[in-house]
């Protein structure tokens, strides 16, 4: 039987299995021819055509609109391309990364606005810095305590050019507990006084910064009770200026400023002991300089000669002592004018205006225990302050208020001095006075 398909010829044992024997090269052998069956007839192989490009305002390069570089196109073929949208885009569409235009290059996205981004970013600041300065604003305002009517005061001089600030620093201990108290050496009396008074005028030929001694004798003139309403006669009365404050509070002492200078007082300021503090140790200390050492048992004040930098307790310290001083309450008065310009002079700068981490908390140490007269604004309040930072950066006079000698161990003021100081200040004019 045979093993082969039927159509294949040839003798099995003939061909194959020689082996080695054979004279004929193994390449050279017949092959056995196998006989297929006919397959059916191949499609003629038809070379690809290009896709129909769409016409030139398509957005296409006109080169390819014969169907590719000379050869037309086939109008039976279908290119799969919607002439009426390319890529998403509409006739007349152009987008970044597509062909477009007659000269065949592409077309990107368009460049950014850099004048349009940088007036938006200006404008969105210029808005922030709006909102957060109106927010302070309102913020500070209403931490103001306007408790003083200088409405109550009575026969007022009339005011001149320039604005004048009565400064009053009180041994208030209002919010302080024990330990702030025996900390700050301040005691545990009862009520308040007045520990220092200053009156800052500030007009067109700078600052003008007059200590007022506590001492000072002065007359109390008629008056209208702040609480009662009623009104008490002048008598004469000679007593030491701090006795008017004492008697009744800011209003008497407002109107016997006014009486014994002839000076209109537009607004009052009050600071207490706790206040001043708390505002030195928010900025971080006040820079001074003390040319000579000294030291007091009773203020607590042990310092050494030169530049050193003061927290609230050595601030206040400083500014209350008197006993170690030789001038006593002049001297006083001096260092007082000294550290309230330092203190003014390193809290009115931008490190500390633009920082909110300190301007807060110094504006909130500084506004809890500030009282002022209920026509003060904040406008106001800053003015002053630049003022007072106008008097260190010398742009400003300091002194004392003239003395031209004492009475019952009260400094009697200079009347011819008083005068022509008032005067000038007054009439806004340089002031030539001096005092000791």
């Amino acid at each position: 039987m045979n093993d082969w398909p039927d159509r294949r010829t040839g003798d099995r044992s003939e061909r194959y299995g020689r082996g080695s024997a054979d004279s004929q090269p193994e390449g050279a052998r017949a092959m056995p021819h196998i006989q297929r069956r006919p397959s059916s007839p191949q499609r003629p192989q038809v070379p690809p055509r290009r896709p129909q490009v769409p016409p030139q305002s398509q957005g296409y390069d006109d080169r390819y609109q014969d169907g590719g570089y000379g050869h037309a196109p086939d109008p039976g073929y279908d290119s799969g391309y919607n002439t009426g949208q390319v890529y998403g885009a509409g006739s007349g569409g152009g987008g970044g990364g597509r062909r477009g235009g007659g000269d065949g290059g592409y077309v990107g996205r368009p460049a950014p606005d850099w004048r349009r981004r940088i007036k938006l970013g200006a404008l969105t600041l210029v808005v922030a810095l709006l909102v957060v300065s109106v927010s302070t604003y309102f913020w500070a305002d209403s931490k103001l305590k306007r408790e003083v009517d200088l409405s109550k005061v009575i026969e007022r001089p009339e005011p001149g050019d320039g604005t004048n600030y009565l400064i009053v620093g009180s041994d208030s201990r209002e919010g302080m507990s024990a330990e702030e108290k025996k900390r700050l050496r301040t005691g545990s009396a009862e009520g308040k006084r007045t520990d220092s008074m200053m009156i800052l005028h500030d007009g067109s030929n700078g600052p003008t910064l007059i200590s007022l001694p506590r001492d000072s004798n002065v007359e109390i003139p008629s008056f209208v009770g702040s609480e009662s309403g009623k009104k008490f006669p002048g008598t004469g009365r000679q007593v030491k200026l701090n006795a008017a404050y004492a008697e009744d509070g800011p209003e008497l002492l407002v109107r016997t400023v006014e009486f014994n200078t002839g000076l209109h007082i537009d607004h009052y300021v009050e600071i207490g002991f706790g206040g001043f503090a708390k505002i030195v140790d928010a900025i971080g200390g006040v820079e001074l300089d003390i040319p000579k050492a000294f030291k007091d048992k009773k203020s607590g004040a042990d310092f050494k000669a030169g530049k050193q930098t003061l927290n609230g307790e050595q601030s206040l310290a400083f500014v209350r002592t008197r006993y170690a001083l030789p001038g006593s309450d002049l001297d006083r008065t001096k260092n007082q004018q000294k550290f309230l310009a330092a203190l003014a002079s390193q809290t009115a700068t931008p490190s500390t205006i633009i920082n909110p981490f300190k301007l807060y908390p110094t504006m909130g140490a500084g506004l809890d225990t500030l009282i002022v007269d209920k026509d003060m604004s904040l406008w106001s309040l800053g003015s002053m302050f630049f003022a007072m930072k106008g008097v260190t950066g010398g742009d400003g006079t300091s002194m004392n208020m003239p003395i031209s000698g004492s009475v019952n161990g009260n400094l009697v003021w200079d009347k011819a001095k008083v005068k022509q100081l008032v005067q000038q200040l007054n009439n806004d004019e340089k002031v030539t006075v001096t005092g000791d």
